[in-house]
């Protein structure tokens, strides 16, 4: 009655379901879950995805633990072979797609015996050695002339020299410079103005990396560690407070120095024991001696190279005769002299330093003043004043004093003159400035004329130039001979425009040289009166083979 209610009202009588029906809807879920599983093993790593698809089946019905059971070694692309152990096969390499339909990896009891696999072979496949690449330095010019003759900048390691005794690292650092690599263009060194820029290079660098000073601390004040830094003889207190101050170069560890310094000042020196027109330089000489050999009792560092690796530095008129009294002292020490005279058998060439003589009128700007006009704007051929003391001046004076208009030579500067243009002006628009001995054969203005750019007239034989050893002064100075003073406006008419264009640039190029630096710079006058008595000093050393 039901049923026929049910089509009464138009609907189908509900049946039973068959099993048609469920096996349908079993296949589509198998195809659902199998299509979620593949997506999930696609996007998910390779250790999950593995076990997702190929999960552990159940363990045996004996009640085996799970302990007792490993998996097989893992394929030698993930996991490295240790030392001593079988290498596994590659073969179910898991980087192609079809590895995805793989048989589950087979368990393996462990009281089994592993199975036996083939060890690889240990033998490699050499690696082609590829030759060394070309050094070519970009710097040299291509010629087609013997490459024996240019020499190419060495690509070794520099060796440790503070690992080295101070006498073993001066031979080696003379045998570096003796065989220096070719200098062609620096942009910090003219080379007109040196000798061999090649050889100054070198041995400036070898000083930078090597060399170091023991500065003594022994002796009164203010004969020592008291330095002037005024006036004409400025440029030993200058030297003495840089080099006091300085913490490249020096050393507390005597053992380790190479030089060994003397830090006195000679005119400290003739202010405290000379007696004022006594004309007697015995109690200096004789001071000095009592203090070398009182350094020589108390340190092994004198008696080790008879005062061969020491040095002093004195600007006075006397500081080569205060050494007179101590053999070893005059005749074994670098000496760094203003007063250069070859002719009295004290200062050694080769061996002793000429040191320039510079005049510092205020020691908080020392390089006020300094610069030039340019060529065009010198009208006067030569210029001097000064007082008429030596042997030079006065015959300078009797010859062009007032005699010539393109010969402006003085005495004093008059008043007269200086009115209209200052002694520091005539010198900036003068282009030959007159440099004669006084008493002794050095001047201050030689450094003067570089100062303000005015090519120096040397006149004093005997007369050893400051940094002759490197130094070309050739290039940027003239030196006329005593005996020439009557032709001396020939001699200066006598070089030409283009020669004295030469000179003028090498003098502006040379200035950055002789500039005192509260603090230094590289190449200024306290590095290159440091590099002469470190040069010098290297002169002395004995090589084997020489």
């Amino acid at each position: 009655m039901a049923a026929l209610d049910l089509r009464a009202a138009g609907r189908r009588p509900r049946r039973g379901r068959t099993m048609s029906h469920w096996r349908r809807r079993i296949t589509a879920v198998a195809l659902l879950s199998s299509a979620i599983t593949a997506l999930l093993a696609f996007t998910m790593p390779y250790p999950l995805a593995l076990g997702l698809i190929f999960p552990l089946g159940p363990l045996s019905s004996a009640g085996t633990s799970f302990d007792e059971y490993e998996p097989l070694p893992p394929s030698p692309s993930l996991v490295r072979v240790k030392p001593n152990e079988p290498a596994v096969s590659t073969s179910n390499s898991v980087s192609s797609s079809s590895s995805l339909f793989a048989p589950p990896p087979v368990l393996r009891n462990r009281s089994e015996p592993p199975p036996v696999v083939r060890k690889r072979s240990k033998r490699r496949r050499s690696k082609r050695r590829e030759p060394p690449p070309v050094v070519r330095n970009l710097d040299l010019p291509a010629r087609k002339s013997n490459p024996s003759d240019v020499k190419v900048p060495s690509l070794r390691r520099e060796p440790a020299y503070w690992r080295m005794a101070p006498e073993e690292a001066l031979r080696l650092a003379k045998r570096e410079i003796q065989n220096p690599p070719v200098v062609l263009d620096d942009p910090d060194l003219y080379a007109p103005l040196f000798k061999n820029v090649s050889v100054f290079k070198r041995s400036y660098e070898l000083m930078e990396r090597m060399l170091k000073v023991y500065i003594y601390q022994d002796g009164p004040t203010p004969i020592f560690h008291t330095p002037e830094l005024r006036g004409i003889y400025a440029s030993e207190g200058w030297f003495m407070k840089l080099m006091e101050e300085n913490r490249q170069y020096t050393t507390r560890d005597p053992s380790k120095a190479h030089l060994f310094y003397l830090p006195y000042s000679a005119r400290q020196l003739e202010l405290a024991l000379y007696v004022p027109n006594s004309h007697n330089l015995r109690p200096l000489s004789l001071f000095l001696r009592d203090y070398v050999n009182g350094i020589a009792a108390m340190f092994p560092f004198w008696n080790k190279t008879r005062g061969a690796d020491h040095f002093l530095v004195a600007c006075h008129d006397w500081g080569p005769y205060t050494t007179t009294q101590h053999e070893e002292l005059c005749k074994n020490t670098i000496k760094a002299l203003c007063n250069s005279d070859a002719s009295e058998g004290i200062f050694i060439r080769g061996r002793d330093v000429s040191l320039p003589e510079t005049t510092i009128r205020n020691p908080k700007k020392p390089l006020r003043y300094v610069g030039g006009n340019r060529v065009s704007q010198r009208s006067i051929l030569a210029f001097f004043a000064g007082n008429m003391h030596g042997r030079v001046r006065p015959t300078l004076l009797k010859y062009w004093g007032d005699k010539d208009e393109d010969m402006r030579i003085y005495g004093p500067l008059p008043n007269r003159v200086s009115r209209q243009m200052s002694y520091v002006q005539h010198m900036k628009e003068s282009k030959f400035c007159i440099c004669p001995m006084g008493y002794e054969v050095n001047s201050p203005r030689i450094v003067e004329s570089i100062y303000y750019e005015c090519v120096p007239v040397i006149i004093a034989d005997n007369f050893v130039l400051p940094f002759e050893e490197l130094l070309d002064w050739s290039a940027f100075s003239v030196v006329v001979a005593e005996k020439d003073i009557p032709n001396l406006k020939n001699i200066l008419l006598g070089i030409s425009l283009r020669r004295y264009i030469k000179m003028h640039t090498c003098v502006q190029k040379l200035q950055k040289h002789f500039l005192w630096h509260a603090k230094p710079l590289k190449y200024d006058i306290f590095h290159m009166i440091l590099h002469s008595i470190w040069f010098n000093r290297l002169n002395q050393i004995q090589l084997q083979q020489e």
